[in-house]
């Protein structure tokens, strides 16, 4: 697992590149250039690591493009000492982002084969979740809510209802939302029953599944 000088002169490139797209929060960008992404990528992928593309990971996922993760993040508007639920774990690497960002994190995975990879993993680069469940993301985690941000990580064809419901007042949830091409969505949750919807462009998201058991 090194993380040599050549790789963190690539991170450096990329945090530029997202400049260059529109992302201004510092502290998402210092987290972007701190994380080896590298490490969440399956060694035929190394050399892609920087590049501001999604790849192939295990489970017919994929890590989401670096801009993508700054994006989402960016949209969660959240500071360090917050608390954050993730749906879709993944590889980890929007964990780790949140978590080098000083948030608590909560993440759900509903493919068991990347659950047990992912938790294994994160701990051992130095990556601690407050909790990461193995279940149905269309769920949530009621018995940790409310939270400050909920970010959804892959395409959702609806706006799951549990997750509404486990915001704070004035907490985002940000989700893509659509089959084929998602819109990614910020509710925020501006009192005991009322929300702010406002949209941010077209996304490309693997599906979120549930759990049709």
């Amino acid at each position: 697992m090194k993380d040599t000088f050549t790789h963190k002169g690539m991170r450096k490139k990329l945090v530029e590149t997202l400049r260059k797209k529109g992302i201004t929060n510092e502290a998402v960008l210092e987290a972007i250039n701190k994380i080896p992404r590298h490490w969440f990528m399956d060694s035929g992928f190394i050399d892609h690591a920087y590049v501001d593309k999604a790849f192939p990971i295990a489970a017919e996922q994929t890590i989401s493009q670096p801009y993508t993760v700054a994006r989402q993040t960016e949209l969660l508007e959240v500071e360090e000492g917050d608390t954050v639920l993730e749906i879709g774990t993944g590889s980890g690497y929007q964990s780790a982002v949140l978590l080098e960002m000083g948030i608590t994190v909560y993440t759900i995975e509903r493919q068991n084969e990347l659950f047990k990879k992912t938790s294994r993993f994160l701990p051992k680069i130095g990556y601690r979740p407050k909790k990461m469940v193995f279940g149905d993301g269309y769920k949530g985690l009621p018995e940790f809510a409310p939270f400050d941000g909920i970010v959804v990580t892959a395409g959702a064809p609806y706006v799951p209802k549990p997750l509404l419901a486990q915001l704070k007042v004035g907490g985002k949830l940000v989700i893509p939302v659509g089959e084929d091409v998602q819109i990614m969505t910020v509710f925020t949750r501006t009192s005991d029953t009322h929300f702010e919807k406002n949209e941010y462009g077209e996304f490309r998201f693997v599906p979120l599944l549930e759990d049709k058991n």
